[in-house]
């Protein structure tokens, strides 16, 4: 079986076809940075991190391009707000984000561009529209003409023109020949960050940063176009419009995954009830949070509860056990080592994780078997195949990611347990369990179990 995917603009799953044979190029909605970086946003950084790394497993080159929209009306009402510059409410927030997807093991983008770098490639795409009948200035901004290009604008969202709202994009409308079309360039206002156009200094709309750098990096026509549901109109419906108007092909997939709730609303920072990644790595370890946010299908929404979220972190801990145990016995893992075909075709099926995990589940079960009936091969196969299938999850226990997460302290805390390790196995040879127990319980106190095993004593920081 081949990678298929459900590609939103044909409502279809779809056999993926690079646009270049071995090659995939993925452009990903990144943070608009006018605040911290809640799980709904990250969510969307992990499903792609997923299908990134499962399509580099599968053979393709990929290259990941995942935006920053630094200058935004969002932006500029923080700004305005705290009475601090536009760029320092992005910066700030810009590196909350960087934070966030590292902490939750999210690989490096192969680009990250920021919209303010690319303010040239904006005015091109805008002449190109001009030209081509499909924009027109008027008053110091430069609109997109939605009537121009009607047959094929809504085809994303599955609307018809004369039903849309109007952009609301502007103070005032008059400057438009119909309320529907949206503002590529904003012409300068009072305290506001400026750049020169031919058309009068102002700075860019929203929707023509992403085109201007998708195109730049990816090229005219590439693979997949990827965010959240809540993109599709106006932004993703825009991005395709001015696009395809100006001569692209511009993205031949549309992936969209789905919102993270709270209490049947869409998570969002206007409804206060947002939950930042650094409170969230307070209640349960990156590892864990980042498995939570994995394991349902990326287009499903989460109802977020922080007893599922608990949930989420036990059942990774079960599949952490049996590496940690099988480890033990076996020291040398072969890293290439072939997948199960049944997690191979669970995420060829439009990225299925639910059926990927579940695959992940069945064989960490007959490892703990295997281990119990001191089947030392069946082990080695078992834990390679846990270990390949969690790496391609950015999952996996033993990889440098998670095993530095604890601490720096962790060779420190390793030399003073074994210590005391020592001690306890001393007052259990003479038989002073009391002693022993001691010891146990003190170690307990400070966040360490202590777990017997036939290979001697295993000490882990508690969950």
């Amino acid at each position: 079986m081949s990678l298929h995917i459900y590609d939103t603009s044909t409502r279809a799953i779809r056999e993926f076809v690079p646009v270049e044979a071995g090659r995939a190029s993925i452009y990903l909605c990144g943070a608009t940075v006018q605040a911290p970086p809640h799980i709904g946003h990250i969510r969307s950084g992990v499903n792609f991190d997923v299908l990134r790394r499962w399509m580099a497993r599968s053979g393709y080159d990929v290259t990941f391009c995942r935006n920053v929209t630094d200058i935004d009306d969002k932006i500029i009402r923080v700004s305005a707000a705290e009475s601090v510059p536009w760029f320092v409410v992005a910066e700030r927030n810009q590196r909350a984000f960087t934070w966030a997807y590292d902490t939750l093991g999210c690989l490096p983008p192969t680009v990250e561009p920021r919209a303010t770098g690319h303010v040239p490639e904006m005015i091109t795409l805008m002449e190109r529209l001009i030209e081509r009948g499909h924009a027109y200035a008027s008053g110091g901004d430069v609109y997109f003409d939605v009537q121009s290009y009607a047959d094929r604008y809504g085809t994303l969202s599955n609307q018809k023109v004369e039903n849309m709202r109007p952009a609301a994009d502007t103070d005032d409308e008059s400057c438009k020949r119909d309320p529907r079309d949206f503002a590529l360039w904003k012409g300068e206002k009072p305290g506001e960050p400026t750049w020169p156009t031919p058309w009068g200094p102002g700075r860019p709309g929203w929707h023509l940063e992403c085109s201007a750098m998708a195109t730049k990096y990816l090229g005219p026509t590439f693979d997949i176009h990827g965010g959240g549901l809540d993109l599709i109109f106006p932004h993703h419906e825009n991005e395709i419009a001015q696009s395809q108007a100006a001569g692209d092909g511009f993205a031949r997939f549309w992936m969209h995954n789905g919102m993270l709730k709270i209490g049947a609303e869409k998570m969002s920072k206007s409804l206060g009830n947002s939950l930042l990644i650094p409170e969230m790595v307070q209640k349960v370890r990156p590892v864990e949070l980042r498995y939570y946010l994995a394991a349902p299908h990326y287009r499903s929404s989460i109802e977020y509860s922080e007893e599922a979220l608990l949930e989420a972190a036990a059942a990774y801990q079960r599949i952490e056990g049996f590496v940690t145990r099988a480890a033990e016995v076996i020291h040398d893992v072969d890293a290439d080592a072939p997948l199960p075909q049944a997690f191979a075709d669970a995420l060829d099926d439009d990225l299925g994780t639910p059926q990927a995990l579940a695959v992940v589940h069945e064989v960490v079960r007959e490892g703990n078997v295997a281990l119990s009936k001191g089947d030392k091969e069946a082990v080695a196969r078992l834990l390679a195949e846990t270990q390949n299938m969690l790496d391609v999850l950015g999952l996996d226990p033993r990889s440098p990611q998670w095993r530095g997460a604890g601490s720096d302290l962790t060779p420190v805390v390793d030399a003073l347990v074994a210590v005391a390790l020592e001690q306890r196995k001393a007052a259990r040879e003479r038989k002073d369990y009391a002693a022993a127990d001691a010891i146990r319980n003190q170690l307990a106190a400070a966040g360490i179990t202590v777990e017997d095993t036939p290979h001697g004593a295993r000490w882990e920081l508690s969950h």
